[in-house]
């Protein structure tokens, strides 16, 4: 099986992202009783008109047969896999190309979408493993929601979105109302670490490659 899985660059004044520390330490190849998997990455920007220009190009050019994009939620402690992608942005903060759209619809479709992840399944793996996990109806309305949206509308095969805690290699972001605006200041759970958040990424990638065997 072949899984593509997207983090992001740095947003605010954060010189980290949580969600590409992950993606980027995610081996490349995970041989599995369920066959083998290869792990494709993308780094894609912050930025509300390119993110899902480059999503939509790097899953053209690896040909995935899953897509997992992760973000981060600075005001979580949960690993949160996102239910909903909402047809809004709306950002408190302008992304890094300067851009602050404000209420404004990211397509003509739907008002909602839905993940196409074993959500429920993935939540319960994560607490089994001792890693604070729930599920999220709220991707915000930041570029995070953006990508959700165009993974959902661009790729036809099992897909969807997970934020993780804005964990740090040091101190704590600075950034962390995008999903959550009425929640806590940015405070990340410290006792994650970039390495656990990668092996949750990879029981995810394990879980779809199960669940692929299964379907066929």
């Amino acid at each position: 099986m072949r899984i593509l899985v997207t983090g992001f660059e740095p947003f605010g004044k954060d010189t980290e992202n949580a969600s590409w520390e992950a993606v980027s330490r995610l081996p490349r190849h995970i041989l599995t009783e369920d066959g083998d998997i290869t792990i494709m990455t993308a780094r894609l920007p912050v930025v509300f008109a390119t993110g899902p220009d480059a999503l939509r190009a790097a899953i053209a050019e690896h040909e995935p047969d899953a897509v997992i994009a992760v973000g981060e939620a600075g005001g979580r402690t949960d690993i949160t896999p996102e239910k909903i992608a909402k047809n809004i942005a709306d950002a408190r903060i302008p992304d890094n190309a300067g851009a602050q759209p404000r209420n404004e619809r990211l397509d003509d479709g739907e008002p909602e979408l839905l993940t196409r992840l074993p959500n429920a399944q993935i939540v319960a793996m994560f607490q089994a493993m001792g890693l604070p996990a729930s599920e999220s109806e709220n991707a915000g309305e930041y570029v995070c929601n953006a990508i959700f949206r165009a993974v959902l509308t661009s790729f036809a095969g099992p897909a969807g979105f997970i934020h993780v805690p804005a964990a740090r290699s040091q101190g704590l972001a600075t950034v962390g109302e995008e999903t959550d605006r009425d929640g806590a200041p940015a405070q990340p759970n410290l006792s994650f670490t970039f390495a656990d958040l990668t092996r949750a990424l990879t029981l995810v990638c394990r879980i779809l490659a199960t669940n692929g065997n299964r379907a066929e």
